[in-house]
């Protein structure tokens, strides 16, 4: 007699539900109970949250007499916050209208929301190649065919996605594109390869789903156009946006910008999901912005993120210098480390945890397990002393997998 199974089958779907490395590095994280310096997650350093400026506002939106802000809210977002986040976009080259925002529930709900809507089981999707772990995995819970495109130092290589396509076999649906201080490289793809993409996607009839949470974080160079404003408002990009960076992650709160036409059908799937977007944090956000905390908030943030990216780079200067390669971004949040051929960034991973350093592996950042010699470090979350420590502990790890490598 056959055993009756546990569960009714499974969605077909549920196949393409990976998860996140990233992500569940917070969970493993707490577990431990030795000190770890932590350049895994990407967030923003404890210290940069306005955790004062909140809790006043806190007080005044969220206290006594303010019940109506602990109601649903409207889908679109609260008239508060929508008014907010056009005024801080006004005159800005990111300027848009009514009709084209949508609150969400941090970027990922917006980059749920895009596949949700051009997304089919099998339809070929471009993405860069290390990417987001949560983007990638995001197009594969709809069954999108992942197609990896490589990147240079300036961003996205435009010019091998024809070639890419020719191999698939089909024309790409979506583009899923980060194209400033890329997650996890930290490079930003350049404004001729910018023009280039869309004037590709829009021949193949594509949507470009332009991630951006870490362009207002450039600390040196020169800011660029970014797509939603080459793209002049056509439907095909989908711009996700979020405060997420810049504020705190834990709010979750976002937005996408995306063409009129969409509205209705962003609202109607997204009522599929939350409802709407916390209204709490919306209010704190909204009050955030209107009383004009941004604008010192993020000068703040720059000067914080480059003195603790050069700090990081010092740090792997002296110790990690004679055995690999890191990037260096303009803004954001990582450096991207390759490490001699030989050495698996996932043995040094778990020697890493138990020496009292944390990070991601490169494979994280690939849907087929590409870099596996390499990593992502996050320099925001740490200062350079700290950062000082924990890259001396990596550099130990890497030296005990590279021993017993050569013992074996």
């Amino acid at each position: 007699m056959t055993q009756a199974a546990t569960h009714p089958p499974l969605a077909a779907r549920a196949a393409g539900l990976v998860g996140s490395v990233i992500d569940s590095s917070t969970s493993l994280l707490q577990k431990q109970s030795h000190d770890i310096v932590r350049f895994a997650m990407g967030s923003p350093a404890a210290e940069a949250v306005p955790t004062g400026i909140l809790a006043a506002i806190s007080a005044a939106e969220l206290g006594a007499g303010s019940a109506d802000a602990y109601d649903y809210a409207a889908t679109e977002g609260d008239p508060r916050l929508r008014e907010a986040v056009l005024d801080m976009l006004s005159g800005t080259g990111e300027a848009t209208t009514p009709d084209r925002l949508t609150i969400t529930s941090g970027g990922m709900q917006g980059i749920d929301l895009a596949c949700k809507l051009f997304v089919d089981p099998g339809d070929p999707v471009i993405v860069e190649s290390p990417t987001y772990t949560n983007g990638s995995a995001t197009v594969m819970s709809y069954g999108g065919q992942v197609l990896e495109a490589p990147l240079d130092d300036d961003g996205l290589v435009v010019e091998a996605l024809p070639e890419l396509v020719e191999r698939a076999g089909r024309l790409p649906k979506a583009i899923y594109t980060i194209p400033n201080f890329q997650n996890p490289s930290g490079t930003t793809m350049s404004l001729s390869r910018r023009v280039a993409l869309i004037e590709l996607a829009r021949r193949w009839g594509a949507i470009v789903i332009d991630d951006d949470p870490y362009g207002w974080l450039r600390f040196a160079g020169e800011d660029l156009p970014s797509l939603r404003e080459l793209g002049d408002g056509h439907a095909d990009v989908f711009s996700v946006r979020t405060f997420s960076k810049v504020l705190a992650p834990g709010l979750r709160v976002g937005w996408v910008d995306a063409a009129p036409e969409l509205g209705q059908l962003l609202i109607n799937a997204k009522q599929a999901m939350d409802t709407c977007a916390n209204l709490p944090a919306q209010r704190l956000v909204a009050r955030f912005l209107q009383d004009g905390h941004l604008a010192e908030h993020l000068s703040g943030l720059r000067e914080t993120y480059l003195l603790r990216k050069v700090g990081m780079q010092r740090a792997l200067t002296e110790h990690l210098g004679d055995i690999a390669r890191w990037t260096s971004p303009d803004g954001g949040f990582f450096l991207w480390v390759t490490l001699p051929e030989e050495v698996d960034a996932q043995e040094v991973f778990e020697v890493g945890l138990a020496e009292g350093v944390a990070f991601i592996p490169g494979q994280a950042f690939s849907p087929s397990g590409r870099f596996r010699n390499a990593l992502r470090l996050c320099f925001a979350s740490t200062t350079p002393e700290r950062t000082l420590v924990g890259v001396r502990r990596l550099r130990r790890a890497i030296d005990l997998v590279m021993t017993g490598a050569a013992n074996a």
